[in-house]
């Protein structure tokens, strides 16, 4: 796989703040073919940002000097009132390490890094892999990747997130640790499972937490010595690039259970997703809560008339907003251990990284995830499988943020891009209404919110969440990857940006003269500069 970067000579003013301008586009391919780079192939990386481009996105130039690297005069810019305590990070290809920890495209990643820095980005996102850490061995840990690309956002004078991920990924495929895996051959009861006996095994069942079931050790054990080693490996970033820190809790790093084993096909309804609850540790504590309720048969398993994971609500009874089981005194006796089996398991590695970090200047943060389908309906079904008891008639997030609140940590709420009106109707989905009752939980308990996207665009929306009253302290924008520098992309983001720190800038504010300057010093730019990158 080859990664072209063309370097133009010529130096662009943005705004107030002089820098250095570099032409860069990515091309991922066989060859370096100039119509290829020019084409919308999947498999492609594009950075093919003309000058005329960067015009329409209201950026000025000033012809300063030729063959120089990027540079950044610092001065002061003024933001609006509101926008002051928002800072705003890239996140970085959940790949950008590979498993034998080397930097993906590093050349490609340096570029990028010194875009943002240009654009006024305050940091990125940074990944960091338990499957790419410990892979091969308990306690035998590989930081070396990590460690150059914190060092490469060091030198770029961005700062650092780290995303500490304990789970698995699909796409791109990033597994377990193989000694964890090997282990799972022999004890399958490690990973969740569903009604029909299907394993989840992209992350541990919340079950064995303190189970030893990893060589002698319980999970957090292990994620504990992976935690102070992560804080021992880093020290020399931590306070100054690293500057807050995310606990994985679940999949895909969020707090909730896997109610949905595969996403949902483009432009299909989601369904109500399935219980998780069919592995042997969870069918151990289920039996012991209701024992211990005096009702032993309600131990026996999850809900016989629960609808599998695409189905609608109103397919079986337990859902139905009238006359469902969710209303009857199983149904709560049910959601609230399970519910509470969430709570805990997101306690036990919030106090677990408060701890190991409470010595060092980081923010500690977790992700609860936005399951907003189905959320105009009395009895929430998406929420429920997924380990939030929020039905009409109860708020199943005063306890999660109070959690939070009790290991000082912050939460990160991803969806901030979605707004109701482009939800499809039969879904009778409402991620606004959802976001706006977990931002009022975190209002009431003093809890700091970090937004995110769930998908390119939804700018405007993802303004409006960040301004008024309910404002965020940070917004990580996700993801930097194969359609992030595109011509259809980039300039959307860069007036995003500059919409948020200078607002008082017009597109017509590019002198002719230097534009012409600027495109002609394009034009002799310097040979294609290739590489080879792992994939």
């Amino acid at each position: 796989m080859e990664v072209s970067v063309i370097r133009g000579f010529s130096q662009a003013k943005i705004c107030r703040t002089e820098l250095g301008y570099r032409d860069l586009r990515f091309y991922f391919g066989k060859n370096n073919d100039k119509n290829k780079l020019l084409s919308p192939k999947p498999n492609s990386v594009r950075f093919d940002y003309q000058i005329t481009r960067l015009r329409k996105a209201g950026l000025r130039y000033t012809v300063k000097a030729g063959l120089s690297e990027p540079i950044l005069e610092s001065k002061s810019s003024t933001r609006p009132k509101s926008l002051d305590r928002v800072r705003l990070f890239v996140g970085l290809p959940l790949d950008v390490v590979s498993e034998c920890n080397t930097v993906n495209h590093e050349r490609a990643i340096a570029a990028g890094l010194k875009a943002f820095k240009l654009l006024g980005v305050d940091g990125v996102e940074l990944p960091v892999w338990w499957g790419v850490v410990e892979n091969v061995e308990m306690g035998k840990y590989d930081w070396s990747g990590y460690l150059t690309v914190a060092e490469m956002v060091r030198k770029a004078g961005l700062k650092l997130h780290i995303s500490l991920c304990f789970h698995a990924s699909r796409q791109p495929k990033i597994p377990l640790p193989k000694w964890v895996m090997q282990i799972g051959k022999s004890q399958a009861s490690m990973f969740f499972t569903d009604r029909s006996g299907k394993q989840y095994q992209e992350c541990l069942s919340l079950a064995v937490d303190d189970l030893t079931v990893l060589n002698g050790k319980t999970p957090i054990q292990v994620y504990q010595d992976f935690c102070e080693n992560f804080k021992s490996a880093f020290s020399t970033f931590i306070g100054s690039t690293i500057t807050g820190i995310s606990m994985g809790l679940g999949p895909d790093g969020e707090l909730r259970y896997p109610s949905h084993h595969k996403p949902t096909k483009s432009g299909s309804i989601t369904g109500v997703g399935e219980f998780q609850c069919y592995d042997k540790n969870m069918l151990n504590l289920l039996k012991q809560h209701a024992e211990a309720n005096g009702n032993p048969l309600w131990g026996l398993g999850g809900p016989h008339d629960a609808p599998t994971y695409d189905q609608s609500p109103n397919c079986n009874g337990f859902f139905k907003d009238h006359g469902g089981s969710w209303e009857t005194p199983y149904g709560n006796f049910f959601l609230s251990w399970y519910s509470s089996q969430l709570i805990s398991h997101g306690n036990r590695l919030l106090s677990l990284a408060s701890s190991i970090f409470s010595d060092t200047p980081l923010d500690v943060y977790g992700k609860v995830p936005l399951m907003h389908a189905w959320y105009k309906t009395r009895s929430h079904p998406s929420e429920l499988t997924a380990g939030f008891y929020n039905t009409d008639s109860r708020d199943g997030y005063e306890a999660v943020v109070e959690m939070f609140s009790r290991n000082s940590c912050r939460i990160i709420l991803p969806g901030m891009d979605l707004s109701d009106e482009l939800q499809p109707h039969e879904s009778l989905s409402s991620p606004e209404l959802l976001l706006a009752q977990i931002r009022t939980a975190c209002r009431k308990h003093g809890v700091e919110v970090s937004g995110q996207n769930l998908a390119p665009g939804g700018f405007e929306q993802i303004k409006k969440n960040m301004l008024g009253e309910n404002t965020i302290d940070l917004f990580t924008f996700q993801r930097m990857g194969a359609d992030f520098f595109s011509p259809e992309h980039f300039p959307s983001f860069a007036k995003f940006v500059r919409s948020l720190s200078q607002p008082e800038l017009h597109s017509s504010d590019c002198p002719a003269k230097e534009e012409e300057a600027a495109e002609s010093l394009h034009k002799s730019s310097e040979p294609n500069i290739h590489m080879q990158a792992a994939h």
